[in-house]
């Protein structure tokens, strides 16, 4: 089993709902098993197209072990992100729901398809604030994104009190 971390984002509808609903998805993958979800953190919009007004970004991460290879993953996380009605319309548009898968255990890769780590994942306080919640140490697997993180401003960044729980 390799440990992998996905990042979760919504800004449209029931945000909270579509996060809780993308984790329950992760949860039903085979070969996939949930060991940590960080707290929701909510976020102004980075980079929305000429016009567009968004809502606030709810954002967390999802620590999971997994014997699926990261392209299998990749396209786990997107046919969920179909399955709940993700439209890939304009760059940084608003959306439902946005599965990014960030880091796998022992791999890295720059490649058209998948990039690992995650490309901008040292540039996004809304990515590594959850991030630390699951790597209290500022270290995750090929990683270490603590200096990163204390040289940012969080301040726009608000850790909600809502936590999603898969416990029955």
């Amino acid at each position: 089993m390799s440990e992998a971390v996905i990042g979760l984002g919504s800004n449209l509808g029931d945000r909270n709902a579509h996060l809780l609903e993308a984790v329950q998805a992760l949860s039903r993958l085979t070969d996939v098993k949930i060991k940590a979800i960080s707290s929701i953190y909510a976020s102004e919009p980075e980079g929305a197209p000429a016009g567009e007004t968004q809502s606030l970004y709810h954002n967390m991460a999802v620590m999971l072990e997994t014997k699926m290879s990261p392209m299998a993953l990749l396209g786990a996380c997107l046919g969920i992100e179909a399955a709940m009605g993700r439209l890939r319309g304009a760059r940084n548009a608003a959306r439902i729901i946005d599965l990014d898968l960030l880091l796998y255990e022992g791999v890295k890769s720059e490649n058209f398809e998948l990039s690992l780590p995650h490309p901008r994942l040292l540039q996004r306080a809304f990515v590594l604030l959850p991030l630390k919640e699951l790597y209290p140490a500022g270290r995750a697997p090929g990683i270490f994104f603590e200096p990163c993180l204390k040289a940012m401003d969080i301040g726009s960044i608000t850790r909600l009190e809502q936590r999603i729980s898969m416990e029955k």
